[in-house]
């Protein structure tokens, strides 16, 4: 079977498009419950236009990765749920926006709840603290808006050119997505 990095900083986990999990579960995860929620929670950052994801699983554990360094995610918002296992430590902590970087003298800290998740946006300076015990395993979305990233690459911050890839890539399109207008009280 195909084996690819979940992303970039983590060493140990498994991207679910390679398990033929997209489809079944993720798109349906995002088009369904994801996207009515992050329409209203983020309107301004293209919570209303996901159209697509990548997921992943990743697994912390000592003699692997313990801890994730301060870091952006390649999205528009991102859905991290602690999935299992016994540990102790690994908070998440998170800073200021990666567009308009803040002093924060304390980073904001949550600590990871088995089968509870975060909704954050992609641009939301984060990281997790090293892991004290056991193993933990997290279900990793990143929402992506094609509408938003066709116009501002989210990694570079410039007007990104395309090059053909396969599945979802890395979220952008040639044309810019069919928009409805919807109640934001519904």
């Amino acid at each position: 079977m195909p084996k690819g990095r979940p992303n970039t900083m983590n060493n140990y986990g498994v991207l679910l498009h390679e398990l033929g999990l997209d489809e079944p579960l993720v798109t349906p995860l995002r088009e369904r419950f994801l996207q009515p929620l992050t329409a209203l929670l983020y309107p301004d950052c293209g919570g209303g236009w996901l159209d697509s994801h990548r997921a992943f699983v990743v697994k912390y554990a000592l003699g692997q990765d313990r801890e994730l360094g301060c870091h952006y995610d390649n999205a528009e918002l991102t859905l991290n749920v602690a999935l299992g296992k016994t540990f102790t430590g690994g908070a998440l902590y998170f800073g200021g926006l990666f567009q308009a970087p803040s002093a924060l003298a304390e980073p904001l800290e949550v600590e990871h709840m088995v089968g509870q998740g975060v909704l954050h946006r992609g641009s939301q300076l984060h990281g997790a603290r090293p892991l004290g015990t056991g193993e933990r395993w997290n279900l990793v979305v990143w929402l992506r808006a094609s509408a938003v990233r066709n116009r501002l690459c989210p990694m570079c911050c410039r007007k990104p050119d395309l090059v053909d890839d396969e599945g979802f890539g890395d979220g952008f399109t040639r044309e810019e997505p069919t928009t409805v207008d919807v109640c934001a009280l519904t």
